[in-house]
């Protein structure tokens, strides 16, 4: 059976080993742990399962033993038991797995066969931008309504940009903070070509 200590802040739970049931539950799981990290096929791992989630095992024994614990002691040992528990399981499985995927690779790699009747693989089809997608609908509403899409350049003269639109050299929109020059001048040595500031230079073009 085992031995309740009791000292002066909580009672010890210490197995009939003389080791606390909390420090011997963690001593199990880093071992187990340990072994499975370097398990390398089927057989082992089942040898694993057995060993540390099988009806003989050490963690078995402790989960049946709850019930001879006292009450204040139960409720840590089982709740400790009850997590080492889960993580076996887990970590069991995702090592199952990874064994499965390994082998199937083996598998293929020495048969070095495939099927050259199997359609092939599509490649992902892209979309347009939502943006995008929403001027191409809405140009669409006012072409059925009789209007015409017109497009011009990004880089645009300053003629169409500004003086077919009366607006004179001075204008404000006309200054370097508003407005992105080209690096061209004409034959008076002025810059002539800009970012286009508006969509009105286009309609200017199209007039």
């Amino acid at each position: 059976m085992s031995i309740i200590e009791r000292g002066f802040t909580a009672p010890l739970l210490v197995h009939p080993s003389g080791v606390n049931m909390l420090d011997r539950i963690e001593g199990l799981k880093n071992g187990a742990l340990q072994e499975l990290e370097v398990i390398r096929d089927a057989r082992e791992l089942e040898a694993w399962r057995v060993k540390y989630l099988g009806r003989k095992s050490d963690l078995t024994g402790i989960l049946r033993g709850l019930a001879q614990l006292p009450i204040e002691e139960r409720r840590n040992v089982g709740a400790k038991a009850g997590e080492l528990k889960a993580v076996f399981e887990s970590t069991f499985e995702q090592k199952k797995q990874a064994l499965t995927m390994v082998q199937t690779e083996m598998a293929t790699r020495v048969s070095g066969a495939f099927d050259v009747t199997l359609p092939g693989r599509k490649p992902p089809v892209g979309h347009l931008h939502v943006l995008t997608q929403t001027i191409q609908e809405i140009s669409d509403i006012f072409v059925a309504m009789g209007f015409q899409v017109a497009e011009g350049p990004e880089v645009e003269y300053d003629y169409y940009n500004f003086e077919a639109l009366n607006i004179p050299a001075e204008h404000p929109s006309r200054d370097n903070m508003s407005t992105f020059w080209v690096d061209a001048v004409d034959e008076k040595e002025q810059h002539s070509m800009l970012l286009h500031t508006h969509t009105t230079s286009v309609t200017a073009r199209t007039l």
